[in-house]
């Protein structure tokens, strides 16, 4: 048997397919009010935690982000959980639907050096699956985060998604990009970063933690000797 049949040529399989804090960059489109007024496949307050624990997961870890807006002086402005975990960032205001077609987004990315973006948008039918599968035909691993972003149905929120598979997008949610960032419990240094955004944004595993730790009289958030 030749040891060629050993080696991995599949690029969405393998070690190197997951995400780390090095070797990828965070797109925030287009979560505005007006765009969320039109978001029938989640509840809206869901999609805002969301979105909100996987920019501060990004930031925690050490990640490039961007935030961009389409037209916001008729869309509004980025909406403030996210505006306040990056008070200093200007967001890229578009006219463009798809975010890939406009040249202050694609340099920013190029800047980054690196070829793994995450992406979450409103809304998935429009302003992620262009973004997504443009960016993915010109060469880059694509993750969508499909539970920060939303559409105006579920059937378009799903096909949507479908399609951007078919694309060649993997999809993925903000607790799967946490988990894969940390990887290794006995990263204690980035421990803090999960456990605050567990806690804050997780439902009943944050609630379960916050037990854990009273219960048994631990550092509140302390991640040293955690098991998974």
């Amino acid at each position: 048997m030749s040891s060629t049949n050993n080696v991995n040529t599949n690029p969405k399989a393998g070690l190197d397919a997951l995400l780390t804090p090095d070797n990828c960059a965070l797109l925030i489109i287009d979560h505005q009010p007006f765009q969320f007024a039109g978001v029938k496949s989640h509840d809206t307050q869901t999609i805002i935690n969301n979105v909100a624990a996987l920019t501060k997961t990004a930031k925690g870890f050490g990640i490039p982000t961007l935030f961009s807006t389409v037209r916001q002086e008729r869309g509004g402005y980025l909406i403030k959980q996210l505006q306040e975990i990056y008070p200093d960032q200007k967001p890229i205001d578009r006219t463009w639907i798809n975010a890939w077609q406009d040249e202050r987004v694609v340099d920013w990315v190029k800047q980054t050096g690196r070829k793994k973006l995450v992406i979450a948008a409103l809304w998935t039918e429009a302003c992620l699956s262009m973004c997504s599968i443009h960016a993915a035909g010109e060469g880059y691993e694509v993750y969508i985060v499909t539970d920060a972003s939303g559409g105006v149905s579920l059937e378009a929120h799903e096909m949507a998604i479908q399609r951007m598979i078919l694309a060649g997008c993997m999809p993925i949610t903000w607790g799967v990009f946490i988990m894969e960032l940390q990887r290794d419990w006995a990263r204690t240094e980035t421990g803090p970063v999960v456990g605050e955004n567990l806690v804050d944004y997780w439902g009943v595993v944050g609630s379960v933690l916050t037990w854990e730790h009273q219960f048994l009289a631990t550092p509140a958030m302390g991640f040293e000797g955690v098991s998974a």
